[in-house]
């Protein structure tokens, strides 16, 4: 059997498509507007047709025949960490050019049988719970049977950062729908904890490092006080995640100093978390290409926006095996 195919509106670095292929699929389109993600994105899914360029240019007659159509879409108008806008904000709007292109797709017999989504936990309750009606309502009109649930990384990842996201799936095909369900993905026991990611004794660049010519030094310097755990700066004020995990990670962390995750290592320096540190907490592979003409603040920034590989791949793989039981049945009749 040929291996099901995707495409990826929204792709960021990859974390879906790379959790997808380790499921068993096959990547082999994909549309993103940041340059800089293009970057990282292109380096590291070569065998993926990459289109950089606005989602509104995209016409649905350009998307090759696929059996899967994800999208990570814009969370912020949805975040807590936001305005929460919603789709009063132009990047709220952006769900509807999925369903352009769906209904552009279909008119050339290319509808996808599977619709892959995520965004923040906020989506499902933001406007008390009427934004979320609509996304379900307008899949629905296409269709599609929605199903959709919450999962922490932490939980479902085996990935050690606290963070909570929503994966909406809609199925074209019934049998599909009925083969999926959620609770063939239970939690699992987190095994890949900090000290699997963290690199306590590296040796980094002082750029890494908060010393005293730091303006918020002497802040962190009375807050990080302990080994083995993972602190926020949040500008005014610095958190402790005691719980054995890296807090959120977020699109503005090392870009004025907002959310940075911070540790005390065992040189007794107070340092960043490391870009590759940052990706790993993302499940991304080890080997993964960092671009070498990105700085730092452009990978943190793609971290802190990405979805985190091995929860896309558990849910994939589940995903992947519902169409599998309904083809093999029907090649069977």
């Amino acid at each position: 059997m040929e291996k099901y195919r995707i495409a990826s509106l929204f792709a960021g670095i990859g974390g879906i498509d790379y959790g997808f292929e380790q499921a068993g699929a096959k990547s082999i389109w994909a549309n993103e507007i940041d340059k800089y993600c293009a970057v990282t994105f292109s380096i590291n899914h070569k065998k993926t047709k990459l289109v950089v360029d606005d989602i509104c240019n995209i016409k649905g007659k350009n998307i090759p025949k696929i059996d899967i159509l994800t999208g990570g879409f814009p969370c912020q108008p949805f975040s807590v960490a936001g305005y929460r806008k919603g789709f009063k904000d132009n990047r709220g709007n952006l769900f509807y050019q999925i369903t352009r292109l769906i209904d552009e797709m279909e008119e050339n017999n290319n509808k996808p049988r599977i619709i892959f989504l995520e965004n923040v936990k906020n989506l499902k309750t933001h406007d008390h719970k009427k934004t979320y009606k609509t996304i379900k309502r307008e899949l629905e009109k296409r269709n599609y049977l929605v199903t959709e649930n919450v999962l922490n990384s932490c939980e479902y990842g085996n990935i050690p950062q606290n963070r909570e996201r929503i994966f909406i799936i809609g199925f074209l095909n019934p049998s599909d729908r009925k083969n999926f369900d959620w609770k063939n993905i239970p939690k699992i026991k987190l095994t890949n904890t900090i000290d699997k990611v963290i690199a306590w004794d590296a040796e980094v660049d002082k750029k890494y490092l908060y010393e005293k010519d730091k303006k918020c030094y002497q802040l962190l310097k009375e807050n990080i006080t302990e080994k083995g755990i993972i602190y926020q700066y949040r500008r005014i004020y610095v958190r402790a995640n005691k719980n054995g995990v890296c807090p959120t990670l977020t699109a503005n962390m090392g870009m004025g100093g907002h959310n940075v995750p911070l540790i005390l290592d065992n040189k007794n320096r107070i340092r960043k978390l490391l870009p590759r540190e940052c990706l790993m907490l993302q499940g991304f592979p080890k080997n993964m290409i960092i671009p070498e003409e990105l700085c730092d603040s452009r990978v943190y920034k793609q971290a802190g926006n990405a979805v985190s590989v091995s929860v896309v791949r558990r849910i994939a793989e589940n995903i992947l095996e519902a169409m599998k039981e309904t083809d093999e049945k029907n090649e069977n009749n």
